[in-house]
């Protein structure tokens, strides 16, 4: 009997699974199973468009599978897993009943890292923000607030900032290092930090929460490390996310800061794989974890044709982006460990892109209102590509010709 595969977690990498093993020509059962109540939807605009109320909760959807597959995909929402028994290969629902499994697919993505009971001292009004409910409850909380404290200047903290900001709120981020430490350069992350200052945000880095007061079970302040105190009726905690692990590690599937899994996406257990968010892969001679869209759809790709029988596609560079206010900022590549940097101004002076080097080797692009170096760098980087260092400091030349050039080479 075939039992097909089974789909934990309903969000962009379940999604996309499923809808990548019927284009790829998979005919058996597919199930996909979600823990929250809403067929599956996109996350990045919650934080943007969706807060702002620019869109609605029909524009984030995309959509169920039913009907869209042929054969079509089981979705079950509102459904959480208590369990995985590999050695029988299935699922354990939360009944006791179990769910056969020729291929399984953990999709759990992660989950908002809240902050410690200690520092929240039981007051109400802290809110994350990571899934549909979440941004819901922060839309309302939002109509009551006069004062926003963001603790954490990652992404998540940052957009909601501008968001808030634009609404008339008045708003402070507390950022224990610098803004976007992470994820995006220092010049990048000075850009970011002029504009929130400019759109009448207070930025306190190198600061740590130590308390929340509140008034009537209510927050009413956030209260520093160094003695300050914030006023604040509205507390958003963006301080990261956890991977939601817990059911590969209670199988006894291998886990180190998500699930282990290798270019395929497969797992230290047969027939189980994992996906996106939750999914941690060996890259450049380490081992990496990225929350984005992008790496979710790929690493779904890559699991669904595998699982068909097809031909995985090669893994693009990393891309990511961010809006806040008027700035677009898109990175592909990974900033980390590079040692030089060339910054370019577009022809208009309205953006510019910062063009990242380890010795003679392009790994990373930062682009700030400049779609167009964006969109080349990822050619460049995605062929592994990489313009001279001196010909790209020359701005009397476009970055289209040198990419031309740089690409005429490399194929020649």
């Amino acid at each position: 009997m075939t039992h097909g595969t089974v789909i934990i977690g309903a969000g962009q990498a379940g999604h996309t699974t499923a809808m990548h093993l019927r284009a790829a020509g998979y005919d058996a059962p597919i199930t996909l199973i979600g823990a929250e109540a809403a067929v599956p939807y996109q996350r990045p605009p919650l934080s943007k468009r969706y807060l702002l109320r620019e869109i609605g909760q029909e524009h984030l959807t995309l959509g169920s599978p039913a009907g869209r597959a042929k054969p079509e995909v089981e979705l079950r929402t509102g459904e959480r897993v208590a369990g995985i028994d590999v050695a029988r290969q299935a699922v354990v629902r939360a009944d006791g009943s179990t769910l056969r499994y020729d291929n399984l697919v953990l999709a759990t993505g992660a989950r908002a890292r809240r902050l410690p009971d200690t520092l929240v001292n039981g007051v109400q009004g802290v809110h994350v923000l990571r899934t549909l409910a979440d941004a819901d409850a922060l839309s309302g909380a939002l109509d009551e607030a006069k004062s926003v404290l963001v603790l954490g200047g990652g992404f998540i903290g940052l957009e909601f900032a501008s968001v808030a900001a634009r609404l008339g709120r008045h708003v402070t981020v507390v950022e224990r290092d610098r803004l976007l430490q992470r994820v995006v350069s220092e010049q990048a992350a000075d850009h970011l930090r002029s504009e929130h200052l400019r759109n009448g945000v207070e930025v306190l880095e190198g600061r740590e929460l130590r308390s929340l007061d509140g008034e009537n079970a209510r927050v009413a302040a956030g209260v520093l490390t160094d003695g300050t105190r914030i006023d604040a009726d509205l507390v958003l905690a963006g301080i990261g996310a956890e991977p939601e692990v817990e059911l590969a590690a209670q199988a006894g599937i291998a886990v180190d800061n998500g699930i282990t899994v290798d270019d395929l996406g497969r797992t230290s257990a047969p027939s189980v794989y994992a996906v996106g968010d939750c999914a941690n892969f060996a890259w450049q001679g380490g081992r990496l974890r990225l929350e984005s869209v992008q790496n979710a759809e790929y690493m779904a790709k890559a699991a669904a044709a595998h699982i068909a029988g097809r031909t995985p596609p090669a893994r693009p560079a990393p891309w990511f982006w961010s809006d806040q206010y008027d700035v677009r900022l898109q990175i592909v590549g990974l900033t980390g460990d590079g040692d030089g940097v060339i910054r370019r101004t577009t022809e208009d002076g309205a953006g510019f892109s910062l063009w990242h080097y380890r010795g003679d080797r392009l790994i990373a692009v930062e682009a700030l209102n400049d779609p167009g170096a964006f969109l080349t760098a990822r050619r460049l980087l995605d062929r592994g590509i990489s313009p001279a260092c001196h010909h790209l400091a020359d701005e009397s030349v476009s970055i289209r010709a040198l990419a031309a050039q740089a690409l005429g080479r490399a194929t020649s």
